[in-house]
């Protein structure tokens, strides 16, 4: 009985660490995007790549970069039980055969790492370090974007460009996300019309807008504002993995009156208010291509200290002082009448409504693809105007 008492007792902490670890991640994610929105352009984020990158450069911080780093996150890698569910949470997102993750660690050959640094990274994101040659910039960046390209089924083949390297660069973190998922229910082609699409700019354009008629769980919610949305679920094939879909009920709100309160905590609610209804569907076929510079998204949500020539990141090594030099992200989006094909490449270079019967998406909206069971938010973005490519 004893035995038994202590595995619940385990058991019910860790449930509990999970939770709070997911609902930090989520808030983590969102405030960055909420940071890239744009009132007129599409983006495409992905949030778990970002907290995964941003989770190794904790790895490896110290001092006062460290208690940034903790402070804007809202976990420490350094609590008990946190690298255990990372480490879990990746194995249960690589187990959908809809989703490949990858993580990189490109080191230069010359540099000796903590070995502290090295055991974190394999015990939360079963990552060895990969040694090269960053004196020959080109050939380094030969072999990162290949790394990229292969972990992304190629659909991000030129991750970094040209002069993102130098001869003082000393560290590449890398994360990688590639999701392929095929609808539950497929949209039928032959459904698919041409139709305006009211874009945010006050522009209207023609799109091919898929139809479908089915049950959907669907809710209608109101911000603190009083703003009025909805949101719906798609489904992909086995249910663990979907797309939610939000827009204000008018059409002349803006995204930006959503998404400024978004969180991991609305994000709960909009699961628990949702209802399974009937309806018809109009969703705009789409392609989004977003490169993106997260150095001043994570410098005005308090990060700027990583950045800094005198930021302390002797956990990585004591060899040279180094400083994080720029966060990029390539993220990829294809939406069609099959599913939704999606890649993203997040690194770290581091040197010394009220229900209405038909739904119809020709006005602005927000996209999620959620892991249902971690919770983990792999994609989501903005379209403001549907584009194909």
């Amino acid at each position: 009985m004893q035995t038994m008492y202590m595995w619940l007792v385990f058991h019910l902490l860790a449930a509990g660490l999970c939770n709070v670890l997911e609902e930090r991640q989520l808030d983590f994610g969102l405030r960055v995007f909420s940071e890239l929105s744009s009132q007129d352009k599409n983006v495409a984020f992905s949030p778990y790549g970002v907290t995964a990158v941003m989770s190794m450069v904790q790895l490896g911080a110290r001092g006062a970069t460290l208690n940034v780093l903790k402070s804007s996150m809202g976990f420490s890698l350094k609590d008990r039980g946190i690298p255990r569910q990372l480490r879990l949470q990746h194995r249960d997102l690589s187990m959908e055969d809809a989703v490949q993750l990858a993580n990189g660690v490109m080191v230069e050959r010359k540099l000796g790492l903590e070995k502290g640094f090295r055991k974190g990274l394999l015990k939360a994101f079963q990552s060895i370090p990969h040694q090269l040659d960053f004196s020959n910039p080109d050939k380094a960046m030969e072999v990162i974007n290949a790394w990229v390209s292969d972990n992304t089924d190629g659909m991000i083949p030129h991750f970094l460009s040209t002069d993102t390297l130098t001869k003082d660069t000393n560290l590449v973190l890398l994360n990688a996300v590639h999701f392929r998922g095929l609808w539950k229910v497929p949209f039928n082609p032959r459904m698919t019309q041409e139709r305006l699409f009211h874009c945010a700019n006050g522009s209207s354009v023609p799109v091919p807008m898929m139809q479908i008629t089915q049950r959907f769980s669907y809710g209608d919610f109101i911000t603190e504002d009083g703003v009025e949305y909805d949101v719906i679920e798609i489904p992909y094939e086995g249910d663990s993995l979907s797309m939610l879909i939000v827009s204000p009920f008018e059409k002349d709100v803006p995204l930006s009156a959503i998404f400024k309160s978004l969180e991991g905590q609305r994000i709960k609610q909009w699961r628990n208010g949702m209802r399974m209804v009937r309806r018809q569907l109009s969703l705009p076929r789409f392609t989004i291509d977003s490169q993106l510079d997260l150095k001043p998204a994570l410098s005005r949500l308090g990060l700027g200290e990583i950045f800094w020539k005198n930021a302390d990141f002797s956990g990585i090594t004591s060899e040279e002082q180094l400083y994080v030099s720029e966060v990029l992200q390539k993220v990829k989006i294809e939406v069609d009448e099959e599913g939704t094909k999606g890649s993203a490449a997040t690194g770290a270079i581091i040197y010394s409504r009220m229900a209405v019967e038909e739904i119809t998406l020709d006005r602005p909206f927000l996209f999620l693809i959620q892991h249902k069971p971690t919770g983990v938010l792999l994609f989501m973005g903005q379209v403001n105007q549907p584009e194909e490519h």
